[in-house]
């Protein structure tokens, strides 16, 4: 990488990966076998959308190396097999989360209605082990997100989780920052689970999708091309957006559940919540879920601009910033809680929260959550819960050839950097390293302005420990797409 780099000390960069897509040659000109999926190797792809990909994260908080939901069954096992901090590498398709024994009922029964392989109820009863099998195992229905393999990256900076799925058998592209607060349990939950709960309700829209269709030799999604019509219309991602949107509802009532389970031992989770941004690359189309205030931001030429001229970039925010400063989200949660004249104090959310939504925050949603806290840790006069929501903005986005990259950032990025800002920032670095790291750029240029706020140097702010060093920055966690439809970024990859 081209560039000086922040050096390990207390509360280094530890997350930095990097995904490299290829067509079918090497630098060589030979075919690559594609096994090498260390950080920069270069990956048989038929047809995408990007090109390569980038992530890093830095922490700023101090927090456990593993939480203990689950009594500490869910740490300990699901999240460490799907760690990977520093490089993508390959794995068979679901290979922990067919440990759902660790998972509340409430999560296992919803998944029993997913499998699609049972036509009745009495095949349900007979056979319930079937949307479990489905996990390791999926079924022809399962045709979105439904590979042999896929490559995985991601890990925990603090209280943050970034997480990368990619398949090139399907030409798809799952990223999640999961921006955890007060803990990192909701953060690990959705880390763990969403990404799976995501593959399941898409598998139940593909089901759906076949038994509309007449054709006779379909697959799949991603097999022959039946419903190709259908896969490009509005009413076609709409409902895509939904199964997301119903698979983050889904989350979030597992992971209440379970608080529920354990909350006599652990008071503390009722506090503990995550702010959620999904990005699903699917074909050319990108789906974008977002709860709380982490951002994506494209970069763009704009719609009848020629790509290939020297026409100035555009940042265009994909995202909404669900915090009490947006005035469009203060007026809707003062007109849902018209009798409480304390909604908003101090400007948070009854004293206590700068978002309005997020998954977790069961203190916030349900009385009895909140009584089970203490003393000053439980919320006086909570009139009219739920306050926070977990209810996503959502939108879908057509990849042209006018569009250059996209920037996915925890709120930690956006406390030093406006949208502009980070635009020309990236823009600017790949122009000069094409073989880069942009994202880890960006996470030292935060540092550095960081620094020179607080009145330090780089290097004496990152001797500060972790805990002590997040009155001077948040946790910071970005990934870097490159969309590959754009042909001035065909040169563009991230090698670390």
């Amino acid at each position: 990488m081209g560039g000086q780099s922040i050096a390990d000390s207390g509360g280094q960069i530890k997350i930095s990966f990097g995904y490299h897509c290829n067509n079918s040659t090497d630098d060589s000109g030979e075919e690559s076998d594609g096994i090498d999926v260390r950080p920069g190797s270069k990956l048989r792809r038929a047809n995408s959308s990007f090109s390569c990909l980038s992530g890093a994260a830095l922490s700023a908080n101090a927090t456990l190396a593993n939480t203990n939901i689950c009594n500490g069954l869910f740490g300990a096992e699901i999240l460490p097999a799907l760690d990977s901090p520093t490089s993508f590498r390959r794995i068979p398709s679901s290979p922990s989360f067919s440990k759902l024994d660790l998972l509340s009922s409430s999560f296992q029964s919803s998944l029993s209605n997913l499998s699609c392989s049972p036509s009745s109820p009495s095949e349900l009863a007979e056979d319930n082990s079937s949307s479990l099998r489905s996990t390791s195992a999926p079924s022809r229905c399962e045709g979105f997100l439904n590979a042999t393999e896929v490559k995985i990256a991601g890990g925990a900076a603090g209280e943050d989780r970034v997480q990368a799925v990619c398949s090139e058998e399907n030409d798809s592209l799952f990223c999640g920052i999961y921006d955890g607060f007060n803990g990192r349990d909701a953060a690990d939950f959705l880390a763990g689970t969403l990404y799976e709960t995501i593959r399941h309700y898409l598998g139940l829209l593909d089901c759906e999708l076949e038994r509309e269709s007449k054709v006779s030799d379909r697959v799949g999604f991603y097999g022959l091309p039946y419903l190709e019509v259908e896969k490009s219309c509005t009413s076609f991602k709409q409902r895509v957006l939904n199964s997301l949107e119903q698979a983050l509802i889904q989350a979030e009532n597992d992971f209440l559940h379970m608080v529920e389970q354990e909350m006599d031992n652990r008071p503390d989770l009722v506090s503990i919540g995550s702010c959620v941004l999904v990005v699903l690359l699917l074909g050319k189309n990108m789906y974008v879920l977002n709860a709380g205030d982490s951002r994506a931001v494209l970069a763009t030429y704009g719609e009848g601009i020629d790509a290939n001229s020297d026409g100035r970039l555009q940042a265009v925010q994909l995202t909404v910033s669900h915090t009490v400063d947006d005035e469009s989200e203060r007026i809707q949660l003062l007109k849902n809680h018209p009798e409480d004249p304390s909604t908003i104090v101090g400007g948070k959310v009854k004293g206590r929260l700068k978002v309005t939504r997020a998954l977790g925050v069961g203190y916030l949603k349900k009385k009895s959550m909140n009584d089970a806290l203490m003393g000053i840790l439980r919320v006086r006069n909570l009139v009219s819960p739920p306050y926070v929501t977990v209810q996503p903005s959502r939108t879908v986005h057509e990849i042209s050839s006018s569009d250059h990259f996209v920037v996915l950032g925890s709120d930690g990025l956006f406390d030093f950097f406006n949208n502009d800002d980070v635009v020309k920032l990236v823009h600017s670095y790949i122009q000069r390293y094409p073989f880069g790291d942009p994202s880890k750029f960006l996470v030292e240029q935060l540092v550095m302005r960081a620094a020179d706020c607080a009145g330090f140097s780089k290097e004496e702010l990152m001797s500060i420990p972790a805990g002590r060093r997040r009155k001077y920055h948040d946790d910071v966690t970005v990934m870097v797409i490159i969309l590959g439809m754009n042909k001035r970024t065909s040169k563009a990859s991230t090698r670390l």
